[in-house]
């Protein structure tokens, strides 16, 4: 078993025991990430470690050669979705998510090489592990969500 299918392992079970975590109804997914500086530097430590991880390939093969585009759009998506303001409706319009990623095959092995790293980028910020409960816990209904063809 690669790490990657044994960190995703523990990872979907940290999901699974976290889904009675009562979420802060009074802080926004926003609040617990840090709010807008910390947002950025989530998504560019999620993208790092997508380019730089030989555990993400299959993830990182779905992006373009430059990850620039990419981790604007993430950056100002995240923002908006997760309670901060709207960044990425006024440049690029309705996200219209599924959709847009409809051209790419995503599969269960996808969606948790999306999750892990977005995991992996959430302790590298340091954000505390009962808010990264709380956010893998929301990060994990959009990923699953996304899956577009059978395992």
């Amino acid at each position: 078993m690669s790490a990657c299918n044994g960190n995703i392992r523990l990872l979907l079970l940290r999901y699974h025991c976290s889904m009675n975590t009562s979420e802060n109804s009074q802080q926004t997914l926003y609040g617990l990430i840090g709010g807008d500086a910390r947002v950025r530097e989530l998504v560019d430590r999620f993208y790092d470690l997508m380019d730089l991880e030989a555990d993400f390939a299959t993830l990182r093969a779905m992006h373009p050669p430059s990850l620039e585009g990419s981790r604007d759009k993430l950056y100002h998506f995240l923002s908006g979705w997760s309670g901060g303001p709207d960044l990425y409706t006024p440049r690029y319009g309705n996200a219209f998510l599924r959709a847009r990623h409809l051209p790419f095959s995503i599969g269960t092995s996808a969606r948790d090489q999306w999750l892990l790293c977005m995991v992996l980028a959430m302790q590298g910020l340091g954000i505390a592990e009962d808010d990264q409960d709380i956010l893998l816990n929301a990060f994990f209904r959009t990923a699953d969500w996304m899956r577009n063809k059978p395992d």
